[in-house]
């Protein structure tokens, strides 16, 4: 058994509000507990095999009642396939994924295959509470060899493999045409708009309309991190450097809160109030979702949930930049991930599990690109004509920036899943005049410290 330690102390397990103590607390008394293989590239173990008998594994993700019931013929199918095999399904909501994930590794429970976030990789792999995949992938039970070489190497601490992408997206401005059409103002040219000609627009908007639709939705709060993480990117700078340290400055910061605090004052976005309200309605209360906006921020793969919402064809433009010269901060993010708890008995198994996922033609076209656009870039190529008209959109939007992208940044580390959240609540605050930007960048950047310390 492992007792993870760091800076001599037993450190928490990440939750998605950064829960410490608690339940969690006394789950830490024994600590986090991984095989002494697990996690230190050791040659590939088989552990039990359905030539030994029966094989029970459980799979854990979050998503949609749609990635439930998709999920669920993905394991009906590979079960049918593979006699002797029982994988239990084990899903929720986001909002619940990283406490019962937390709770059940921490307690020697976790589930053998799990869906993983870039924020949670390097934790978790750190905690030993991961499997080096790279022996299986070494031996030829994990085929990598068509993965987007833009993210194959994402899942990666140090020399070891804890992770393999589901598939790709990228962080994008979505706007509605017929919303700008229907104000009178001209959809701004996503190679050569700045920041500035954003707020512009989106308030033109909102002043055409009388406030009937908004020109933007508040970027500081939906992928708010990842928001300012492309700004950052885009001044040569980055959320966290290599090492894992933060890797942007203090003024940076302010500039880019300074044009969350432009749009809100301006009109560009609704009121605060109506801000937050939208923020926690989701993607289902969307401003382009609902009509009630002409713009916002949000992976690619989100758009056909917006489209359905919306109820007409939406459109992907690049970030701003400062310049306008279209050198923005974007990058290829592996939507989410697939990995192996190093408890699992049942290493081998689940790994070939794992590589049907990634591979298996029949299981990418019950997938299709609920988990971003396959990371098989052969099967992307097949599947992309099945795709319903937004997905299709995403994978033209994609193929035509990827040339321009800057590679993706490495992992975070321990502690960054606390950002996403610590950033939203400055943001509310500056939002409703509580706190300065000032105040607020300074204030966000020692937390962010302590939480990654």
């Amino acid at each position: 058994m492992h007792t993870i330690r760091r800076n001599g102390a037993r450190a928490p397990w990440p939750t998605r509000l950064g829960v410490a103590g608690g339940v969690l607390g006394l789950l830490l008394t024994t600590a986090a507990c991984g095989g002494d293989d697990g996690g230190g590239g050791a040659a590939a173990d088989g552990g039990t095999t359905r030539e030994d008998g029966p094989v029970n594994m459980r799979f854990s993700w979050w998503g949609s009642d749609t990635r439930h019931a998709a999920t669920q013929e993905l394991i009906d199918l590979y079960e049918s396939q593979n006699e002797g095999v029982t994988i239990e399904g084990d899903f929720t909501g986001f909002a619940d994924y990283w406490d019962r994930l937390a709770t059940s590794t921490a307690g020697g429970e976790a589930p053998c295959i799990m869906q993983q976030d870039t924020r949670y990789v390097r934790e978790y792999a750190d905690r030993n509470a991961l499997l080096d995949l790279s022996p299986y992938i070494e031996d030829g039970t994990i085929d990598n060899s068509n993965l987007d070489e833009n993210v194959a190497e994402t899942g990666m601490v140090e020399d070891a493999t804890y992770a393999i992408p589901t598939g790709v997206n990228a962080f994008s401005v979505v706007i509605d045409p017929q919303a700008y059409a229907a104000a009178g103002v001209e959809v701004p040219d996503g190679e050569s708009w700045t920041w500035d000609e954003m707020v512009e627009t989106a308030a033109q908007v909102t002043q055409a309309t009388g406030g009937q639709v908004y020109g933007m939705q508040a970027m500081g709060l939906n992928g708010g991190d990842t928001n300012f993480e492309v700004y950052a990117r885009e001044h040569g700078e980055a959320l966290f450097d290599e090492n894992g340290e933060i890797g942007f400055t203090q003024e940076t910061l302010v500039d880019w809160w300074n044009i969350e605090k432009q749009a809100s004052e301006s009109g560009a976005e609704p009121p605060p109030s109506t801000t937050v309200e939208v923020f926690n309605g989701g993607v289902d209360q969307a401003l382009v979702a609902t009509g009630r906006g002409a713009s916002g921020f949000w992976w690619t793969n989100e758009l056909p949930a917006l489209t359905a919402g919306a109820g007409h064809e939406l459109q992907f433009l690049r970030f701003p930049t400062e310049e306008g010269n279209g050198e923005t901060g974007m990058y290829l993010k592996p939507a989410m991930f697939w990995a192996i708890s190093s408890d699992c008995e049942s290493p081998q198994e689940a790994a070939m599990f794992l590589d049907w996922l990634i591979n298996s033609e029949e299981a990418v076209n019950i997938i299709k690109a609920d988990r971003g656009l396959p990371v098989n870039t052969e099967l992307r190529d097949q599947i992309a004509p099945t795709l319903d008209a937004p997905g299709q959109a995403a994978v033209a939007f994609v193929e035509e920036i990827t040339p321009d992208l800057q590679d993706p940044p490495a992992l975070p580390p321990q502690g960054a899943g606390e950002v996403q959240s610590i950033l939203q609540r400055y943001t509310e605050q500056i939002l409703f005049d509580q706190i300065s930007v000032e105040d607020a960048a300074e204030q966000f950047m020692t937390e962010v410290e302590s939480a990654i310390a």
